[in-house]
Order: C-alpha cells, then sequence, then structure tokens
C-alpha cells in the first residue's frame, strides 16, 4: 500500500457537509481541479499534489486520487454552499 503525503487520508472521507479533513484541504482540492482542467495526468496530480508514487502502488494511488477528486467535484458543485450559509 502506497502511504499518502502526511494528512492526506488514503481516501478522502465523505459527508453531506464541509468536514474539518475538507476545510484542511481545500488547496489541495483546488489543485486537483485545476489539473483535471489542464487534462494532466492522474498519476502526475497524485506524485505532486497527494505525496503518492503511482509506480509502487498503482491502484492504491488511483483509487486516492479519485476518491480526493470526487470530493473536490462536490465542494465546487454543492459543499460551496455551505460555507455560503455559515457566512
Amino acid at each position: 500500500m502506497v502511504e499518502p503525503a502526511a494528512g492526506i487520508a488514503g481516501e478522502a472521507p465523505w459527508s453531506d457537509a464541509i468536514t474539518a479533513y475538507d476545510e484542511a484541504h481545500f488547496v489541495v482540492y483546488l489543485r486537483l481541479l485545476d489539473a483535471e482542467a489542464e487534462g494532466a495526468d492522474w498519476r502526475e496530480v497524485a506524485e505532486i499534489v497527494l505525496g503518492l508514487d503511482p509506480a509502487a502502488d498503482p491502484a492504491d494511488a488511483r483509487r486516492c486520487w479519485e476518491s480526493h477528486l470526487q470530493r473536490a467535484r462536490w465542494m465546487a458543485e454543492k459543499g460551496y454552499r455551505n460555507l455560503l450559509e455559515n457566512n
């Protein structure tokens, strides 16, 4: 199993509300969304943004990248509303 960078979970925790994990990883989510918009290769993004070594365990690295990207999309599409409502 590939160990992600310090502070990055193997899979992004899921909730219908913004979590403390989300708050701590807003910048990671933005970087993932930017990389996706640029068409960056997932392996490069996993290494640079998440601190993973995709060559060591491609399945775990991809799962970690996918779960964080999914959470980033949720934040961009729905989660941001929670931020607006609480401010």
